[in-house]
């Protein structure tokens, strides 16, 4: 692969890969070091946020920017993210609002996200810079909160939109509604409206269904539901999700990818729907969800034989 690189040097100069990376962690920071050296190597650019400059053992020659806005990944063909769950929602924050695809490499546990893991720094280098990877959207969901018919606040999500109680000892009475038409009510300690990207992270601690990522739909996933029917819901992708928080009951709270939150006051309504922008993500190879899925929960599969011939 050295090989390659030095041939292809002089078409690479005008490459640029931004590098996003938790530096509060050893890891990120050794990970970080090898990826830049290893893209710098093969004549490509490297971009890096200051803030995370100042912990990395950078070359004079890494460009630095001082803001994380979708302007800083301008003329960046891929954004690498390095990390756990939360740096790689806080790269998708990034992503989504530039158009350039993600490549999430895991530095935590479970890391739905990331494509790969930190022993695939090597091979994430070789295949960037060979332009090995496809592209992949992601669909993600709109949020609006409204207050009187007033529109309050509006927000989106990659994994999940959550509607949360406040207080410890009281919980939240909502309303749930579905494309305009009531569904049920009930007291309950939240309300988990989901992607089938996000159905493996709070809507799957909450009990909801996992999803295969290529499925088009919105999951609604009750949290401590107090109520006989409070089953996770599958809709269209088209639907309209929305829980209303009931007057004369203590606020709630919007949760949206656990990242960003707002009040929602008695009476507050959220509606949730299809995302108009969605994440794209860089995938290095093909490997099925469902391989995905027995590795990443390290599940029971000893005994399969397969299908017959």
């Amino acid at each position: 692969m050295t090989q390659n690189r030095t041939e292809s040097r002089a078409g690479n100069r005008a490459r640029t890969v931004f590098l996003l990376a938790h530096t509060g962690r050893p890891a990120a920071i050794r990970s970080a070091e090898l990826v830049v050296k290893g893209l710098l190597r093969a004549g490509l650019g490297v971009r890096v946020l200051e803030a995370e400059a100042l912990d990395l053992p950078l070359p004079d020659q890494v460009e630095t920017v001082g803001e994380a806005t979708p302007q800083s990944l301008d003329d960046c063909e891929l954004l690498i993210v390095l990390g756990g769950d939360g740096t790689l929602l806080r790269g998708a924050e990034f992503a989504r609002a530039s158009g350039v695809p993600m490549l999430g490499v895991n530095l935590g546990r479970v890391g739905f996200l990331a494509e790969a893991e930190r022993d695939d720094l090597d091979k994430v280098v070789d295949r960037v810079v060979s332009k090995a990877y496809e592209v992949e959207e992601r669909m993600t969901v709109d949020v609006v909160v409204h207050r009187n018919g007033d529109i309050v606040h509006t927000d989106w999500a990659l994994n999940e939109a959550a509607v949360q109680k406040v207080s410890a000892e009281r919980m939240l009475e909502v309303v749930l509604e579905i494309d305009g038409r009531p569904v049920t009510g009930f007291g309950c300690d939240g309300i988990v409206c989901a992607t089938p990207t996000g159905s493996t992270a709070y809507a799957f601690s909450a009990g909801g269904p996992v999803v295969w990522p290529e499925v088009e739909a919105l999951l609604m996933v009750p949290i401590s539901a107090h109520a006989l029917f409070a089953k996770p819901l599958v809709t269209s992708p088209d639907s309209v999700l929305a829980v209303e928080v009931l007057p004369h009951v203590p606020p709630g709270v919007l949760w949206c990818d656990g990242r960003r939150t707002v009040e929602l006051p008695p009476g507050a309504r959220v509606e949730v729907r299809r995302g108009a922008v969605p994440v794209r993500l860089a995938r290095l190879h093909h490997a099925s969800f469902t391989d995905r899925l027995v590795a990443k929960f390290a599940l029971p599969v000893s005994g399969w034989r397969g299908a017959p011939h």
